[in-house]
C-alpha cells in the first residue's frame, strides 16, 4: 500500500468523513492529510475563494510579468500538486480551475470530469468495500435495498401531514411551503422555525426521527440545474414519506419520477391542480408500488476515475 498526500481548500468542515476519502482509502491509498505546499493532490471545494487576487499588491502593468515568473517557478517544481475540484454544492464543474472535477453536472463532455450527485455520498457502500463515510444529519447511511423497494403504504397510515426541514424560506421555498400548507397540515423544523438552532449541524434532532412521523416531506432542492439532485428525496423515501420536491425535469436520470411529486410544473397555474392530486385516493395509492431507484447504483466507475487521478498524482 502506498500513501497519498492530500490537502484541501474550501471544502466542508467534515469533508474527511465524507465518501471520497474513504473510497480512496479502500483502493489501497492511505491518506496523509498535509498542508497544500506538501500535497500530491489538492482537493478544492466550492467554498474556496474564487475571486482571490494573489497579485493585488502588484501594480497592474507589472502583473503579467509576475504571472510569467510564477508559472516558470511552477514548471520547475518536481512535486506540483495535482488539483481536483469536488463540489457538493450547486456549482458547475468548471466553477474553479483544476486538473479534474467531480460535480453534479449532467452532460459534461470531458474525460477529466466525473458526475457524483451528493445523494450517492449518503448511501451505504459497504457491499463494495467502502466503509467509514457518515450521514450525521439524517442519522444513518441510506440502504440501497430500501430505495429499490416499493414505498409501501406507511405514508398513508401517518395522518396526512407534511414536514419541511429547513434553515431558510428563501424563494421559491417560502412559496412552496405556503402553497402546500393550504392543501395539507404542514410543519416546519430547523433553524428558520427555531431560532435557538444556530445551524443545521447543531439542530438537536435527526432527520429520520422527524420524518418517521409524517406522511409527506417537502424537500425542494436549493436550485435548478440538470443533475443537481441531493440527499433530500432519498432520505424522505427511506423514511417512508412521499417526497414532494422542486427539481428540474432531468431528475429522471437518477430517480423514478413516479415515486415522488415534483412541484415544478405546478407553478404555471398557481398550484390549483396540485390539490386535485392530493384529494385523489387513486393517485395517492399509486405511489405505494413505486421504488425510487430502478437500477442498482455503483461506485466502481468512481473508483476507476480516482485510480487515474491517484496514479497521475503519484507519477
Amino acid at each position: 500500500m502506498k500513501s497519498i498526500k492530500i490537502a484541501t481548500n474550501g471544502v466542508p468542515h467534515d469533508y474527511q468523513s465524507s465518501l471520497l476519502p474513504h473510497v480512496i482509502n479502500s483502493m489501497g491509498y492511505p491518506i496523509e492529510w498535509v498542508k497544500p505546499e506538501a500535497a500530491e493532490l489538492l482537493i478544492i471545494g466550492p467554498f474556496a475563494d474564487k475571486n482571490n487576487k494573489v497579485h493585488r499588491w502588484c501594480p497592474k502593468p507589472l502583473r503579467p510579468l509576475v504571472d510569467k515568473a510564477i508559472e516558470s517557478t511552477k514548471s520547475k517544481r518536481k512535486n506540483q500538486a495535482l488539483t481536483l475540484f469536488h463540489t457538493q454544492e450547486n456549482e458547475r464543474h468548471d466553477y474553479l480551475p483544476a486538473d479534474y472535477a467531480i460535480s453534479f453536472d449532467l452532460g459534461v463532455q470531458s474525460i477529466n470530469h466525473f458526475r457524483l450527485p451528493y445523494w450517492m455520498e449518503m448511501l451505504d457502500w459497504s457491499h463494495e468495500g467502502v466503509t467509514g463515510n457518515t450521514n450525521p444529519r439524517y442519522g444513518e447511511l441510506l440502504k440501497i435495498s430500501t430505495l429499490m423497494l416499493p414505498l409501501g403504504d406507511r405514508f398513508l397510515q401517518r395522518g396526512g401531514s407534511c414536514a419541511l426541514l429547513s434553515s431558510h424560506l428563501r424563494e421559491p421555498r417560502g412559496t412552496l411551503f405556503s402553497a402546500l400548507g393550504k392543501i395539507a397540515p404542514t410543519q416546519g423544523f430547523g433553524a428558520f422555525f427555531n431560532k435557538d438552532i444556530k445551524n443545521h449541524h447543531s439542530s438537536g434532532f435527526l432527520k429520520r426521527d422527524i420524518l418517521n412521523d409524517f406522511s409527506y416531506n417537502l424537500c425542494p432542492e436549493n436550485g435548478l440545474y440538470p443533475g443537481y439532485y441531493t440527499e433530500k428525496i432519498p432520505e424522505a423515501f427511506h423514511s417512508g414519506c412521499l417526497p414532494i420536491t422542486w427539481a428540474d425535469e432531468n431528475i429522471r436520470a437518477d430517480f423514478n419520477p413516479d415515486a415522488f411529486l415534483n412541484l415544478l410544473p405546478h407553478f404555471k397555474n398557481n398550484f390549483r391542480d396540485f390539490s386535485d392530486i392530493f384529494s385523489s385516493k387513486e393517485k395517492m395509492e399509486s405511489f405505494q408500488s413505486q421504488s425510487l431507484l430502478t437500477k442498482m447504483p455503483s461506485i466502481e466507475r468512481l473508483k476507476q476515475f480516482l485510480s487515474h487521478i491517484l496514479s497521475d498524482a503519484k507519477s
